[in-house]
């Protein structure tokens, strides 16, 4: 009844309007179209008498750009820390996964190596490897001018808008995590004397002058595509993102080539030699190995999401981030199946191959992060799940003693992740600016519809550092252990084997000292104390 009336009302006002005001409602109408279609028609035919500047939605005002610029500083700094607290992973994972015995040591040559790269880095590294020079080593500016102790240095890095003293920090924690990865596999036998010698070489020279191949502004992988011997015959430049290759292959490859000389722990078994007692030794505090690698998990936000230098570049950082989640947890998922189904512990759920395979899965994204889709990002990080296991048992089948998988985690995976590049690259997106993103030549993947030039490319950049850092690091390796005690690679036979191990041999302490005040539930047992129900 209610709606039969309103009808009704409103056919009686309709009916009540006069002629006149029929006529004026009416023009009022025909003029608005006609004002409507006149704009139509303007915005149409304008801009053929009037040129229209190109780009002009790009253009900034000089307080806009100092705005970009310090949005854009902040990113990178907080993407700084994160990586920086990626050292308390590494610690933790590294100490977990070691036996008891040598687990002071791990603990003092990661946090020493902190402190000599940080030294090395604003000394030279940073120089070598982000200055202009030539496409195998950089030194300082386009004036000519050194940048070693930081000095003579821009304002800005390039065209970023960076502080360059905010890059450093950034990409010292990179030289960090590399610095730190290479101390995985050498766990439990490296004199901590040798330890010192060969990190001068990783961090002072291996890592920033062969990232200066990949990185610098004239590193020769780095412009192959345009100018060099590989320009014709690519015509790609090699990629690497966020550092599958130049953070995790320089560094897992430098860590094997280091586990090659050192040989085995003393009395480490392998399963090739005995089913029942060998294979690789269990860590000491599986607690501490998971939480690391957790907090590791939470600094790849700031590695990858990071490495656009910007942040406006809101879709760009977001599906970087994304990716990252995504090849993580398929890492994790189908490195613990693969254990469950074929491990040491068949049948049962392995902890330590899954913290292990969700680090592959973010190593593994680390390169193509930018490029790929969420669905590439999950393949990746599956297969990478399953080189991590397939790489500990090949690792362990050549009498390679690598305590945490870092060969496997950071060598091989960061091959792989290097190569899916030229496999997944989904053809959507082109690269980063300090503005946002510019899309207008995307790179597309094999599987695509890309062809194999971005493949090409890619296998060409790997197998240059790969074989280069082995090279190099296996003869630095083989010198320093034919160096005189204290300063050999290798600790003395009975550092290693004698009463508390390593720590008690280099560092005077356990990591988890007696106390005369402690009382242990033994003693309480014994002296029939009665227990809490």
């Amino acid at each position: 009844m209610k709606s039969n009336s309103t009808k009704i009302s409103l056919l009686d006002s309709f009916r009540q309007l006069s002629k006149e005001k029929w006529q004026l409602g009416a023009t009022i109408f025909i003029g608005k179209l006609t004002g409507l279609f006149l704009v139509v028609m303007a915005m149409m035919v304008l801009p053929n008498f009037f040129g229209t500047p190109a780009h002009a939605a790009d253009t900034y005002t000089a307080h806009e750009t100092s705005m970009i610029n310090t949005i854009n500083t902040v990113w990178t700094l907080v993407a700084a820390f994160l990586v920086f607290g990626m050292q308390a992973g590494f610690v933790m994972l590294e100490a977990g996964f070691a036996r008891k015995r040598e687990t002071v040591n791990v603990l003092m040559e990661c946090i020493f190596d902190t402190c000599l790269c940080g030294i090395l880095f604003y000394a030279i590294g940073y120089a070598f490897m982000f200055g202009q020079g030539n496409g195998f080593i950089g030194w300082g500016g386009a004036d000519g001018k050194t940048w070693f102790f930081l000095q003579n240095i821009p304002d800005t890095y390039l065209a970023y808008g960076v502080p360059v003293l905010a890059h450093w920090i950034f990409q010292f924690a990179f030289a960090d995590t590399c610095s730190t990865i290479v101390s995985g596999a050498m766990i439990g036998r490296t004199s901590f004397r040798g330890d010192i010698l060969y990190s001068i070489g990783i961090t002072g020279f291996i890592y920033p002058i062969i990232g200066h191949w990949a990185w610098g502004p004239d590193g020769f992988l780095a412009t192959m595509g345009t100018s060099g011997v590989f320009a014709k015959l690519l015509g790609q430049p090699f990629r690497d993102f966020a550092g599958s290759t130049v953070v995790h292959t320089i560094g897992g490859v430098a860590s094997l080539a280091g586990a090659i000389v050192l040989g085995p722990r003393l009395g480490r078994i392998f399963a090739r030699d005995n089913k029942e007692k060998g294979g690789l030794p269990a860590g000491h505090n599986l607690l501490i190995a998971a939480v690391g690698g957790f907090i590791l998990w939470f600094g790849w936000y700031g590695f990858n999401p990071g490495s656009t230098l910007n942040a406006m570049d809101m879709q760009g950082i977001g599906r970087v981030a994304t990716n990252t989640t995504l090849a993580a947890c398929a890492g994790g998922f189908t490195a613990m199946l693969a254990a469950l189904w074929w491990g040491p512990t068949k049948g049962k759920f392995d902890l330590a191959f899954t913290v292990n395979g969700f680090l592959a899965g973010l190593v593994a994204i680390t390169c193509p992060c930018y490029w790929v889709s969420p669905f590439g990002s999950i393949m990746i990080g599956a297969i990478g799940g399953i080189i991590i296991f397939a790489g500990v048992y090949i690792v362990e089948w050549f009498r390679i003693d690598d305590p945490v998988g870092a060969f496997s985690v950071h060598g091989l995976n960061g091959i792989w992740g290097t190569l899916s590049l030229g496999l997944f690259a989904s053809g959507q997106f082109g690269f980063t600016t300090p503005t946002g993103a510019d899309n207008t030549a995307p790179v597309t993947g094999l599987l695509y519809g890309g062809g194999g030039a971005v493949l090409e490319a890619q296998l060409v950049g790997s197998f240059i550092i790969t074989a280069a850092v082995f090279i190099v690091s296996f003869s630095m390796m083989y010198i320093i252990n034919k160096l005189p005690h204290p300063w050999k690679l290798r600790v003395e036979e009975h550092g290693e084997l004698g009463v508390g191990g390593i720590d008690v041999f280099d560092h005077g302490i356990e990591i988890y000292p007696v106390q005369d005040e402690e009382v242990t539930l033994g003693d309480l047992m014994d002296k029939g104390v009665k227990q809490p129900a």
